[in-house]
Order: C-alpha cells, then sequence, then structure tokens
C-alpha cells in the first residue's frame, strides 16, 4: 500500500491517481487514441474511480463505456456527460451524479465538483457533437492529508482565491497550453489566487496548437510566489504528500 497519494501522467491530460489506500483514480482517461501516452497504459487493469472534467475528444475516451463495464468503476462527470454515458448503457448506479459547488465523500476522500470555463461537447459518431456543456474541475482531499486540485480545461478566473479559502489545495494541475485554456501568465497567476507551492502542468506540447512552456511558466513566477513546477513526462509517477 502507497504511504502517500501518487500522481501518474499518462499523456495529454489523462492521469493516474493512486489514493493512499491503494484504491485507482483515472482523470480524464483518452486512452485509446492518444498518441502521446505509452503504449503500456493504455488499458489500465483497475480502476475504482473516473472523473471526467468534460466531453472534449482529448479528456473522454469512446470506449470509457467498455472500460467501466470491465473494471466497475464508479464515474463522475458533468451533468450532460452523464446522461449521454446513460445513453451509451452505463447503469445510473455506476454514476455518482453530483453538480458544481456540491461534494461527496467516495473511496475515502472528499471530492468536490469545481467551476472551470471552458465550453464543452460530446463528439459523436458521423463528425457530429451533441450534449453540450461547460467544463469542470475537481477537489480531492486524500486520507494523507494531500490537496489536489485539478482544474481541467479552463481559463483563469478570480474565483480561484475561493478555492485556496475553502480548501487549501496543496497541489494544483493547471493547462498552460495556450489557445483553448490558459497560458503560462495566466497559470502563474492560477497558482497566485490558490495559493499553492506545488505546480503539475498539463495540456501543453501536444498539439501543434498548444505553445505554453513550463518555462514560461517558470518566468512568469518570482522567488517570493514561492511554487515549484513539476512538469512529468507520460508515464512519469510523483509522490504528492512527499513534496
Amino acid at each position: 500500500m502507497p504511504a502517500t497519494t501518487q500522481l501518474q501522467l499518462l499523456g495529454h491530460a489523462s492521469f493516474r491517481i493512486t489514493t493512499p489506500e491503494a484504491l485507482v483514480i483515472l482523470l480524464d482517461p483518452w486512452l485509446t487514441g492518444n498518441p502521446y501516452m505509452p503504449e503500456a497504459l493504455r488499458q489500465p487493469e483497475r480502476a475504482d474511480l473516473v472523473l471526467i472534467t468534460h466531453g472534449h475528444d482529448d479528456h473522454f475516451d469512446p470506449e470509457l463505456p467498455a472500460l467501466l463495464a470491465r473494471t466497475g468503476a464508479k464515474v463522475v462527470a458533468p451533468a450532460p456527460v452523464r446522461f449521454y454515458l446513460y445513453e451509451q448503457g452505463v447503469p445510473p448506479e455506476q454514476c455518482e451524479a453530483m453538480n458544481v459547488g456540491g461534494g461527496i465523500d467516495v473511496l475515502g476522500l472528499r471530492l468536490t465538483m469545481t467551476v472551470a470555463q471552458h465550453a464543452a461537447h460530446v463528439d459523436l459518431p458521423g463528425n457530429k457533437t451533441g450534449f453540450p456543456h461547460e467544463a469542470v474541475g475537481y477537489i480531492l482531499r486524500f486520507s494523507d492529508g494531500t490537496v489536489l486540485y485539478a482544474a481541467g480545461d479552463t481559463g483563469l478566473f478570480g474565483d480561484m482565491r475561493l478555492l485556496a479559502d475553502l480548501y487549501q489545495p496543496t497541489v494544483a494541475l493547471l493547462p498552460i497550453g495556450d489557445r483553448y485554456t490558459m497560458g503560462p501568465l495566466e497559470a502563474a497567476h492560477a497558482a497566485r489566487l490558490l495559493r499553492v507551492h506545488h505546480v503539475v502542468p498539463f495540456h501543453y506540447g501536444t498539439f501543434p496548437s498548444l505553445v505554453g512552456t513550463p518555462e514560461q511558466l517558470r518566468a512568469h513566477l518570482t522567488p517570493a510566489d514561492n511554487v515549484t513546477i513539476h512538469p512529468l513526462r507520460a508515464g512519469e509517477t510523483l509522490a504528492l504528500n512527499s513534496l
């Protein structure tokens, strides 16, 4: 059993989180068609909980219903994404229904769904889209004292300071690619609003249009900010409580 919360980057914006109790959480698993993920990580043997921030195809795998059927994992997603999963045959009892601002106790952790500034949809067969929705983020409070803010795809918003006041996150996952999300300038200010000392950047350096870099993020921070950037390579794992 790991003594601390473990965070593994699967690729692009997909993460695997292992709790201190050795339970497995998949965050935005884009598995089958993700060219930025090592082949060995594409078929997870276990998942206890799946968190979806939004339905864009680089965060929401079309084979997710099959993964849920195979693993029996619970799933949390924005309501329209959940309704789509129902249509795909995922049993309602396998979904943990919730909405922005609410929290639940699940798998020995406290999970809160937060707002994100990012319009989204679900990609449908035939080059169509549907189920429009706003993306969400998550606050995860683990038994080892780690409080992880998974921002999802989002722009900067001032109420990040309220997330700091309410939840005191210790680590933040922040997108830095620019164009579709925050870039390095905005992510640096997000770290200040959140009052975190550790940031794991994601959603950069994959598609050509995602031009933000961890080096640019560092350049927008000062020593007084006291923020350490942890850029992870696909497959690399970080022990969060030891930071």
